[in-house]
């Protein structure tokens, strides 16, 4: 078989692209390795374009297969890989968010990109190579896009910026971040993809981190057009659409200037909820009238999709208009200035935690919930094999957005949300050692109107603050945008729907006053220089201080105590020889202590012992089970024994549960003993005193000395 291998030197690692047309009824393919991990991506555009759409129907796909890390996981019964891991969804979307703005705006065939790791070596994170892999089959394929782009990302070790840091460098690292982009002909780099992830650090450093990676960057767009040069495709050209100028004067004259009124009215007053809401009634009514008009001027020409395109994007036309001219927005807002806000803590009578955050018509509320140590989740998958003891669920609700659709589960956008404001919230909770809880924050989105994850991230803090979970300080998350036409741009900061929906960036930035702890960004241009980079920094800070005083003026930091109504875990240490005891044979005793106590047990190989229960009582009874089960006992120690045996030459005592002693028949009295019998009988309580313990462990007990003291 064919095959062309073109490499690239990273950092001493080598970047190996080989193009062996393995797929060969794919548009293109090509297998991308770094390291010993290797990652196969195809990608395929359909024949015909889907009609009456107005999005890019791209779908993404990052495919974990068990056999690359050499594994076989599962249940008994079912082996192969079924629904996609967390990981595996957050990695699509990662893809998709950096090929996306790429494609022409007026392709509607469908696009699909599959990115398989067939080989992982432990050391290496498939999701760069994927990135490239994407990248590479996109640009020498006959698929219309305007790539390649280069994707890097950078660790720190030792105070060092480290490129395509292992998963042990990122571990120690206080941050990790993925910078994806392209190169332009005067050399600037046009950033169109962010993910990153910091313990607190502040937006100058992430811009050295860039500066840092800047060199290499290039090479890896170089790598990849001089592929292109030589095996690149020539790509489809498509149809333009087609344009109808005498109509579009028509429905021009017959909106004259009512859309600008309705958006920009010349007296503008407060936007109240009701105000907006007559305000879209208005919009609606006027789009009808329009469809009316050319549908009853031109009947059985079917205009009406052109119409309401031609309205939504003269929508468009205006609202960025007005931002980049007058910057002025369509609720009257400056530029840097925030929404309202208002916060609101212990809203739910028998919950753990909880916080209401609200930022105009953005509204989420977090519930937290504490549970014991073994309720952690069990992570099973290709890369991470391990348990998670800090969550965030993410629920878009349909009526958030005045919707009636059916619920089945949450989707890709609300696990990646869902993670990201995971991400954002994970270095400020304290470690286990401090806090031995298990803790899950479940974020129900009421109302949105522009900013939702964040705004769960502000939810969160409340919350987490509110049950007393001694978080090290509150994280707030804001979402910037853009408007850039030519040299012109404009920064906006807490943007809202409609100018997400418009405008050319979405930047979420999350974290405390001390730095950021999660950013994210994903763009509809071409890419951003690193000047707006730097503005939007310098913006999303201050709205992030802001945020974060609005909140302390609610909830400062965390309550001193936990909610009633949360558990207690007690912790205690036992020496490690003494497990087998408390677990018993068959796991008797332990199950005994949990079915009497009603508590939860969970017991680790050091011997630490974590007892859960929403019970005061409970607990004492079963903390005080395992410490006469675990108790050393010691010479000189005097207990109260109960008789289980009687022997020719002594009795059999039980001191504690599970351990005996005996008294030999010397040690009955101080008189002279005929019989045993004669002073004890099995079921007697007796006291007795610890005299010896031989080298075997066996215990010798005395009732004459336990008497006499």
């Amino acid at each position: 078989m064919e095959q062309k291998t073109f490499k690239l030197k990273i950092d001493g690692k080598e970047l190996e692209v080989k193009l062996m047309n393995l797929a060969e009824k794919a548009n293109a393919s090509a297998a991308v390795r770094l390291g010993e991990t290797l990652v196969l991506a195809a990608c395929v555009m359909s024949d015909k374009e889907r009609e009456n759409i107005d999005f890019f129907p791209l779908s993404v796909e990052y495919a974990e297969r068990y056999y690359a890390a050499g594994k076989i996981r599962g249940s008994r019964y079912i082996k192969r890989e079924g629904r996609p891991s967390d990981e595996a969804i957050c990695n699509s979307r990662l893809i998709d968010r950096a090929i996306r703005p790429l494609f022409p705006k007026i392709l509607k065939r469908e696009v699909q990109v599959i990115a398989t790791v067939l080989s992982w070596d432990g050391e290496n994170d498939p999701d760069i190579p994927a990135l490239i892999a994407a990248s590479i089959v996109l640009a020498i394929s006959n698929i219309p896009w305007q790539g390649p782009i280069g994707a890097i990302r950078i660790g720190e070790d030792k105070g060092e910026f480290v490129l395509n840091p292992n998963y042990e460098q990122r571990e120690k690292s206080k941050l990790d971040i993925i910078f994806t982009g392209q190169e332009r002909e005067d050399g600037e780099i046009l950033i169109n993809m962010i993910e990153g992830n910091f313990y607190e650090i502040e937006e100058e450093r992430i811009l050295k981190v860039f500066e840092f990676a800047k060199k290499t960057f290039k090479d890896i767009c170089h790598f990849q057009k001089e592929i292109v040069q030589k095996l690149g495709k020539a790509k489809i050209l498509l149809e333009q659409p087609i344009k109808e100028p005498e109509l579009e004067s028509e429905i021009r004259e017959f909106l004259g200037d009512q859309l600008d009124k309705l958006l920009f009215p010349i007296q503008r007053e407060e936007e109240t909820r009701e105000k907006k809401a007559e305000r879209m009634e208005l919009m609606n009514k006027l789009k009808e009238e329009l469809v009316f008009f050319i549908e009853e001027k031109h009947p059985d020409q079917g205009k009406k999709a052109f119409v309401l395109s031609f309205f939504e994007n003269e929508i468009g036309k205006l609202v960025r208009k007005n931002i980049l001219e007058k910057e002025q927005r369509i609720d009257n807002r400056k530029l840097q200035e925030i929404r309202e806000i208002s916060c609101q803590v212990n809203l739910l009578p028998r919950t753990h935690g909880s916080g209401l955050f609200c930022r105009g018509q953005t509204k989420t509320l977090s519930i937290l919930t504490l549970g014991a140590p073994d309720d952690v989740q069990l992570l099973e998958g290709m890369e991470i094999v391990g348990e998670k003891r800090f969550m965030h669920h993410y629920n878009f609700l349909p009526y958030s957005v005045g919707e009636v659709k059916p619920m089945r589960g949450p989707g890709r956008r609300e696990i990646g949300h869902g993670i990201l404001a995971e991400k954002a919230l994970l270095p400020l909770i304290p470690c286990f050692e401090e806090f031995p809880y298990t803790i899950r924050i479940v974020s129900e989105i009421l109302c949105s109107n522009g900013s939702t994850s964040m705004a769960s991230v502000s939810s969160s803090s409340l919350a987490l603050m509110d049950a007393g979970v001694p978080i090290k300080r509150p994280a707030a998350g804001i979402s910037l945008g853009l408007v850039k036409k030519g040299k012109d741009w404009k920064i906006l900061t807490d943007i809202q729907g409609p100018e997400d929906h418009y405008g050319d960036m979405d930047l979420k930035v999350a974290g405390t006053k001390k730095g950021l702890t999660s950013l994210q960004m994903d763009v509809k241009i071409e890419g951003i220089s690193q000047k707006v980079l730097e503005q939007a920094f310098i913006q999303g800070k201050k709205a992030r201080l802001q945020v974060l005083e609005a909140m302390a003026e609610v909830l400062e930091k965390p309550k001193p105590q936990l909610s009633p109504f949360a558990p207690r875990v007690h912790v205690l240490q036992i020496n490690p020889e003494k497990i087998r005891e408390v677990i018993g044979p068959g796991g008797k005793i332990i199950n005994e202590i949990i079915a009497d106590t009603g508590v939860s047990i969970d017991i680790q190989d050091s011997g630490k012992i974590f007892i859960t229960s929403e019970s005061g009582s409970s607990a004492e009874k079963a903390i005080s089970w395992i410490k006469n089960i675990t108790k050393e006992v010691k010479v000189g120690e005097v207990f109260e024994g109960k008789v289980i045996r009687i022997l020719n030459f002594g009795a059999l005592v039980e001191i504690l549960p599970g351990t005996t002693g005996l008294i030999h028949i010397s040690q009955l009295a101080s008189s002279h003993v005929n019989k045993v019998q004669d002073v004890v009988k099995i079921g007697d309580l007796v006291p007795v005193k610890v005299i010896s313990i031989d080298e075997q462990g066996r215990i010798n007990l005395s009732l004459k000395q336990a008497k006499s003291k």
